[in-house]
């Protein structure tokens, strides 16, 4: 598991969640030859899946804290390279996003109304492209609503309450946080 999907699963138990690290769903999906009709079958994988007993989340964590940022218009899946658009085929591909909500749905054991997506992201690219990834993932109704965005101040604001809890659990991160803090690196 990448560092900031700690985070963010750290921050997904807080909602009662148990969460799993990453699961690739099969999509089949026609391919580009125009001799003969051919098929394949990619595995479409979700970053972090967590469930409890009337809700499923899926959730792309894009952590991009050494890069540029996430850019709405490859969330939309606008940009001019596709290969920037692929990154975000669970948000921005119809047809993907449908086969993996319905195949978790499926595999799980819930149905189509209890699951969630989200988008959980450490850097935005600058100007607007938050707001504007934000208000995109608000009109696109996935399984129980639109797709949730959450920023990297929302999970590392649950992460530190869970940090100041006394009660001792044995994780890296939240280890990390209290050292950090009894040092008073944390402002």
């Amino acid at each position: 598991m990448e560092a900031f999907e700690h985070f963010v699963a750290l921050a997904m138990e807080t909602e009662g969640l148990v969460v799993s690290s990453a699961l690739k769903f099969p999509v089949k999906r026609r391919t580009r030859k125009a001799a003969y009709e051919e098929w394949q079958t990619h595995g479409f994988e979700v970053d972090l899946v967590g469930a409890r007993a009337n809700r499923l989340v899926l959730a792309t964590v894009k952590s991009f804290f050494g890069s540029r940022g996430v850019v709405a218009a490859h969330v939309r899946g606008e940009a001019v390279d596709p290969r920037h658009n692929a990154l975000y085929a669970l948000m921005n591909d119809s047809v993907v996003r449908a086969t993996v909500v319905e195949g978790a749905a499926d595999r799980f054991g819930f149905e189509l109304d209890q699951v969630e997506l989200r988008l959980y992201v450490g850097r935005f690219a600058g100007g607007a492209n938050e707001a504007e990834a934000r208000q995109w993932c608000a009109t696109q109704e996935v399984g129980s609503g639109p797709i949730a965005v959450v920023g990297a101040a929302e999970v590392v604001k649950t992460v530190r309450t869970v940090a100041r809890s006394k009660q001792y659990r044995d994780d890296a991160v939240l280890a990390t946080l209290k050292v950090l803090d009894a040092a008073g690196a944390l402002t």
